[in-house]
């Protein structure tokens, strides 16, 4: 031991230390601390204690004077230190918020560490701190869209009903098109994914011809009825409708839910509808696709098969989207079960409302 340092272990003190080395429950900072004395008094020297536990010379030192002085109960605390940095005055950390909240003076959207550090005049890391606590996150940000529909609340009513209590003898589906979907194919390879590194894909990519997915989910059953066109008008709407008519039985009435596309409304697809008595269209209220099922299926196909795709042609794209249906409807489809309150729907769209009105 450093010249200076003596101490001698009793036996209680001795059995307390093996204690905590032995629970399986302490801290390791205790545990290596209880060691160093431990090793100390059984006579070994600062080289072969420093061995052992691997600390340094100076930590050994300092834990043996600790022990000396404060016994067991010494080597269970952590002495208190100033901080480094001096607190940030609560003025300060007012006003920080209060610019935070606030546009930027300059030209930009939003605040960013640095800028905001520089014009209140702390550091980077004071800010970053205050921003926490107070949960501001000044990079990010949401969309959002609230219906002006005046018959939000029949149509909302409306298809709620038709997901929770469908009606007997009938088939409710969620119609709806992802358009545009690209068939894209990458200038070069990609690499796999190996340990520590993921896959690769190039920035750039070829455009092989865009493809339009009609898509029906079936809310009983969660299926999924899809058909490829290469346009969106209501001619293609039609046809759809005609490839659904003959897949559905015909003893089965049919409740579709689908968005105010103008396709949905031509005078043709009235025209139609008055030749399929059996069919009942739901419309949605204006920028509500949330409301849509379907929607949620459209998130899977982009996610899992699209967004990472190589399509060398358009006809591989629209094969691994079918094949892709008929997988969901093998292994994934179950029933639609709607969970949200309509009440609270309708609260807090009147609440976004009232926060509209009140910053306008």
């Amino acid at each position: 031991m450093r010249t200076g340092i003596s101490f001698t272990v009793s036996l209680a003190d001795r059995l307390r230390l093996q204690a905590i080395v032995a629970a399986p429950r302490s801290l390791q900072k205790h545990v290596w601390r209880a060691r160093i004395i431990l090793l100390s008094d059984d006579g070994l020297g600062t080289m072969a204690i420093k061995a052992a536990t691997g600390k340094s010379k100076t930590c050994i030192w300092r834990w043996q004077e600790r022990f000396m002085t404060e016994s067991v109960d010494g080597l269970l605390r952590d002495k208190t230190r100033p901080p480094g940095v001096a607190p940030v005055p609560a003025d300060r950390v007012a006003e920080i918020v209060r610019l935070t909240q606030a546009p930027p003076p300059h030209e930009a959207t939003h605040w960013t560490l640095r800028a905001m550090a520089k014009t209140a005049g702390v550091a980077a890391f004071p800010v970053q701190g205050i921003w926490k606590s107070h949960g501001l996150s000044p990079h990010r940000w949401r969309q959002f869209k609230l219906s002006n529909d005046p018959a939000f609340l029949e149509k909302l009513t409306d298809i709620v009903g038709l997901y929770v209590a469908p009606p007997a003898h009938a088939v409710v589906l969620s119609v709806d098109k992802q358009s545009q979907i690209q068939a894209l194919d990458r200038t070069q390879p990609g690499l796999p994914m190996k340990k520590g590194r993921g896959a690769t894909m190039t920035h750039d990519y070829k455009r092989n011809g865009t493809t339009t997915l009609f898509a029906a989910l079936n809310v009983l059953d969660g299926t999924i009825i899809g058909q490829n066109m290469q346009r969106h008008r209501q001619q293609e709407f039609i046809r759809f409708l005609n490839h659904i008519e003959r897949d559905i039985p015909a003893d089965k009435a049919i409740h579709a839910i689908v968005d105010n596309y103008a396709a949905h409304k031509h005078e043709k697809v009235r025209a139609w509808l008055t030749r399929h008595p059996r069919w009942t269209l739901h419309f949605t209220p204006t920028s509500s696709s949330w409301l849509n099922a379907v929607e949620g299926f459209f998130a899977k196909l982009t996610r899992r098969r699209l967004k990472r795709g190589v399509f060398r042609s358009l006809i591989d794209l629209q094969a691994a989207i079918n094949r892709f249906i008929a997988e969901y409807n093998d292994n994934d489809a179950k029933p639609f079960k709607w969970t949200a309150d309509p009440d609270k729907i309708i609260a807090a769209r009147n609440r976004g409302f009232q926060t509209l009105e009140s910053i306008q």
